[in-house]
């Protein structure tokens, strides 16, 4: 009975994979350029994240995922550009992206801020046989291979702020629906890139003394698929300390996940981040839930200004 329903499990997460193709991260609310192109050069100063993601640890074949990226203004405040790699395997599945963005402050000004977003990717999406393990003898049939096919795409994006304490946006990473995958070469489609889309909020609001309340949002759609949203409320302490509680709609369960994230300042420039899931779906019996870490650094001075460099811009 315990192998049918670990069977079933790894049904749903099969199915829950496909559906949901782009890379997510818990701690969305630090990474906005990986799925929004409008957010380039909204900190202000040159700004590098790097973010490490291990899903569902002790489940063999589990999602692992990695990702850097750096942001910048580039020649005027109104002007940004970004680049993000990312990689992530998923079983014998090695997905690679690298993306570049540019975009565009449309107002500018010290109360409201507009910016439109451009990217183009490209992406690897790959099988690595050679990491397989076949029954003992082996199987000639997988050799030492590892295929790999590659996608370009744009996306664009939109990004706006009211007053330095509230944001939102709203994106579409990839337009283009590339088909990804044929059945032994004919013209049958057997897997597609839908457009996935996004929209996202949060802000800023002093509660007491040295003391901010941080809601964030992120909602996620694409087409045959449930809807999806993060949401997620953070506490500031001296702008030093934040710590707060994210859930995750989806999966078979009460939802996907309740989730619990720590960022520390060490330095005016300097941050590090870590988040822990845990499970609300079925597979929450078979492995020990999610972690990620998290660095953030902005490699100049912010000015003195801006009232919460390392979480809003």
């Amino acid at each position: 009975m315990k192998k049918l329903i670990f069977s079933f499990a790894l049904l749903l997460a099969g199915a829950a994979l496909s559906a949901q193709q782009e890379h997510h991260y818990t701690q969305f609310m630090y990474n906005k350029l990986l799925i929004n192109p409008a957010y380039a050069g909204a900190r202000g100063v040159p700004s590098v994240t790097a973010i490490y993601r291990n899903q569902w640890i002790g489940f063999k074949g589990s999602p692992q995922s990695a990702l850097v990226s750096f942001n910048s203004p580039f020649l005027s405040p109104r002007v940004g550009v970004g680049v993000t790699m990312s990689h992530q395997k998923i079983g014998l599945q090695r997905d690679f992206h690298m993306s570049l963005a540019y975009s565009y402050d449309l107002v500018a000004s010290d109360e409201f801020s507009m910016r439109v977003g451009i990217t183009a990717s490209l992406r690897s999406l790959g099988i690595a046989f050679s990491d397989a393990q076949p029954n003992v003898g082996g199987d000639p049939s997988l050799g030492d291979a590892r295929v790999n096919d590659f996608y370009g795409n744009v996306g664009a994006g939109i990004y706006g702020t009211v007053s330095d304490n509230v944001y939102f946006g709203f994106s579409v990473p990839r337009i283009y629906a590339n088909a990804i995958g044929y059945a032994n070469g004919s013209a049958t489609l057997i897997a597609k890139e839908y457009q996935h889309y996004y929209a996202m909020a949060g802000g800023v609001f002093p509660i007491a003394e040295d003391i901010n309340l941080m809601p964030a949002i992120l909602l996620k759609y694409v087409k045959n698929a449930p809807f999806d949203a993060d949401i997620n409320v953070n506490l500031d302490i001296r702008k030093k300390f934040t710590a707060g509680l994210s859930y995750r709609l989806g999966g078979d369960g009460p939802g996907e996940s309740v989730d619990l994230l720590a960022f520390w300042q060490a330095s005016p420039q300097f941050g590090v981040g870590a988040s822990y899931d845990f499970g609300l779906s079925s597979l929450k019996d078979y492995n020990a839930g999610s972690i990620e870490l998290m660095v953030l650094a902005d490699l100049k001075k912010r000015s003195k200004k801006m009232s919460n460099p390392r979480f809003f811009l």
